[in-house]
């Protein structure tokens, strides 16, 4: 929006008078945004008649202009009142009757003393800070210099000046806008190079001692080793952080008699230069760092050029410093949510899988996305993925108490729907602002089928063998935290070979799509890769094509993660069902013969597969439990082996009740069966089904001799202690 004009006043459309008046619109503008104001006036003032007379003024300050069009010195209104005190004054109320809170006006200085004032009426009670007191002092020295300059035809000089008072504008609006360092350093290479004419840009923060580059323009890797590391005497970057002054250095004969013993150091090499410009960067008082600009040809800083530039200086300090606390929190956060996620996951005789995880490239903050492979008894593997809504150090904890919660509920067996009606309790004792999406199935190589629930998250992706790819059409729960249980359990049969793909909602929506286009363009990215060429049996070769895959399916569906606004996860697994042969399953009578013939099956079996060496132990786990459900449960009885990188005993049996170790005394002639089996096993445990219970136990197969196939199989991690007391 161009100022408006004073009512009465008559256009002049010359030239210098338009390209000033673009000017101070664009300062007007970004004085406005700086304080996130509602709009800003510009007052000149006449001492001959003691009055201040508006010349621009912007925003819903220019409907309201005519009640300050002409203002007396001595009045008592916020641009006199700057005027006269020379100094930043703000006061409180809506002056103008345009809604404001309050309004802060600046002074306008020239080269003989005050000429008028600029205003910024502001939308809440808070402000300005020192960085917005910054920009608007800089604001106003800019609109002073043009308010000086005469009216008539254009000097030479005329068109950079104000090239260099536009950037300048620009810059300082770039600066408040930037979270990052290097969008800070950006910032600076894109509106200060050019308009200086300057060739090179350096960037350095100074701590313990130190100074380290943290962004550069225009100079080679070898180069730029030169200003790095202890700070010494002698050095122009050395006596700048000392005095906070900033240094201009505009030929080589001064470079000479100034610093002789660096001269080499600056000028010689693969990128000298005849012409420096050392800037302190001060924020809070100290110096934190040096910007450097160089130029290939001698140089002279005149007064404007310098007042400029050390203007210019301390709005970077003050940007760069904010945002060095910025990356710092961001990268403290980031740590914390990295150090919740796996660092790698279990490759399993069931399942091995790979994962991405893809923090925002834009936003201020990271995400609670997390993804997890879990193994269970029999084989069983639990996949889960799940997203807490917001972003921030709270939600990435929340996270991890989720994921934390998800692994201590799945070692307790737990069945996908009943797993996320305990979640869902947890988030919601939280509290009203916590909610989050998770999706957790159960993939059984046995029975060779996925079980899954999901509360408001994407569903998700099958790829089968012959390169079809599915998505169940399902109703989603709704999130955790505002959900109300039973979930809804869904089942669906998985051929040998299948990949399960599970994601969150930032992998397939954007500003540009919607989740609906997103999960059908994710259809699509798989269909065009066709089956995955996957072994089955050489865990690191399937790992690498599943890395492969992650990497393409990344890459279609979040091409530019330098703009997206939310975290993505991708969770990819390749499943193998267990071979028929390694599956024993017998009956057993429901009477005291049970343990005997169960010995002998065991015994038989384990003689089967080459497993004499286990035989011993294994009876007498296998006898200790079919004896407990003997003494204490009911029938039908059954017994399961299932041999992969572990030996698994199950013993099934009417009953629901939980099983619990007791502490047998020294003259109790029972109670440690238990005891027994806790001791014997690698593992051992309980779960549930609609009718019946399973105990089952895992012990290591000495020197993989039970794993036929894949010698290769990685132990897991184990998992926390089993909550079942039994």
């Amino acid at each position: 929006m161009c100022p408006n004009r004073p009512e009465g006043a008559e256009p002049d459309p010359s030239p210098a008078a338009r390209t000033r008046a673009e000017a101070l619109a664009l300062a007007l503008r970004q004085a406005t945004a700086s304080v996130g104001g509602r709009g800003a006036l510009l007052h000149r003032w006449d001492p001959g008649a003691g009055r201040l007379t508006l010349v621009a003024a912007d925003g819903s300050a220019a409907g309201a202009a005519r009640a300050w069009s002409e203002l007396r010195e001595e009045q008592d209104v916020p641009p006199a009142c700057a005027l006269r005190r020379g100094v930043l004054v703000r006061t409180a109320g809506d002056c103008l009757g345009t809604g404001a809170a309050g309004t802060v006006a600046v002074p306008l200085v020239g080269a003989g003393g005050p000429i008028g004032a600029l205003s910024v009426l502001l939308s809440g009670p808070d402000g300005p800070d020192d960085v917005q007191r910054s920009f608007l002092h800089a604001v106003a020295a800019w609109a002073a210099g043009y308010l000086e300059r005469p009216a008539g035809p254009p000097y030479p000089e005329y068109e950079p000046e104000h090239e260099k008072t536009v950037r300048a504008v620009e810059l300082t609006a770039a600066l408040a806008e930037a979270v990052t360092v290097q969008d800070v350093v950006r910032a600076v290479a894109e509106h200060v190079l050019a308009p200086f004419g300057a060739e090179g840009l350096i960037v350095s923060v100074f701590e313990n001692g130190r100074l380290t580059r943290v962004g550069e323009v225009g100079y080679p890797l070898d180069y730029l080793k030169r200003f790095e590391g202890p700070l010494n005497a002698g050095l122009p970057v050395t006596d700048v952080l000392r005095s906070r002054k900033p240094l201009f250095l505009e030929s080589p004969a001064q470079i000479y008699e100034r610093y002789p013993a660096v001269v080499d150091r600056i000028l010689m090499g693969t990128s000298p230069k005849m012409a420096w410009a050392f800037l302190p960067l001060v924020a809070s008082g100290r110096a934190i760092g040096v910007s450097i600009l160089s130029y290939s040809r001698p140089r002279t800083f005149d007064e404007a050029d310098r007042a400029l530039l050390t203007t210019l200086s301390a709005l970077v300090g003050q940007a760069l410093e904010r945002a060095r606390l910025y990356d710092l929190e961001h990268a403290r956060a980031q740590e914390l949510q990295s150090a919740l996620l796996p660092r790698t996951l279990p490759r399993l005789p069931a399942a091995v899988a790979a994962a991405r995880y893809l923090p925002a490239g834009r936003g201020e903050q990271v995400g609670g996305d997390w993804f997890d492979v879990i193994p269970l008894s029999a084989d069983r593997v639990a996949m889960v993925i799940g997203d807490v809504m917001g972003h921030g150090i709270a939600e990435a904890a929340t996270m991890g108490r989720l994921r934390t919660a998800v692994r201590t509920l799945a070692d307790l067996d737990m069945a996908p729907d009943e797993l996320l009606g305990h979640l869902n309790d947890l988030v919601s004792d939280l509290g009203e602002d916590f909610y989050a999406t998770c999706l957790y199935a159960v993939y059984d190589p046995v029975g060779r089928s996925c079980r899954y629930s999901l509360a408001g998250h994407p569903p998700p992706v099958f790829v089968y063998p012959d390169g079809t790819v599915h998505s169940p059409v399902v109703s989603p729960d709704p999130p955790l935290g505002a959900a109300t249980p039973p979930f809804a359990a869904h089942e669906l049969p998985l051929p040998d070979g299948s990949l399960v793909v599970l994601c969150t909602d930032g992998l397939i929506e954007s500003a540009a799509q919607d989740v609906e286009q997103g999960l059908t363009e994710l259809l699509r990215v798989l269909s065009a890769a066709g089956p995955a060429r996957l072994t089955g049996t050489d865990p690191e070769e399937d790992v690498r094509v599943l890395e492969k895959l992650c990497d393409t399916v990344v890459s279609a569906l979040v091409p530019d993660r330098e703009h997206t606004t939310d975290d993505a996860a991708l969770l990819i697994a390749h499943t193998h069902a267990m071979a028929p042969d390694d599956v024993a399953s017998f009956r057993l009578p429901d009477d005291p013969r049970a343990a005997g013939q169960a010995r002998e099956l065991v015994r038989d079996q384990l003689t089967h597969w080459g497993l004499d060496d286990l035989s011993t132990t294994t009876e007498l786990l296998v006898s200790e439990l079919v004896g407990n459900v003997i003494r204490h449960a009911k029938g039908p009885l059954r017994l399961r082996l299932l041999r992969s990188r572990i030996l698994t005993c199950e013993v099934y049996d009417g009953s629901l009740s939980t099983p619990r170790i007791r502490h047998a005394t020294y003259n109790d002639e029972g109670g440690r069966g238990l005891q027994l089996v806790a001791a014997l096993s690698r593992r051992w445990g309980a779960r549930y089904l609609s009718d019946t219970k399973c105990i089952w136990t895992e012990q290591d197969i000495p020197n993989g001799s039970g794993d036929r196939t894949s010698p290769h199989w990685s132990r897991p991690p184990e998992p926390a202690s089993s909550m079942l007391q039994s």
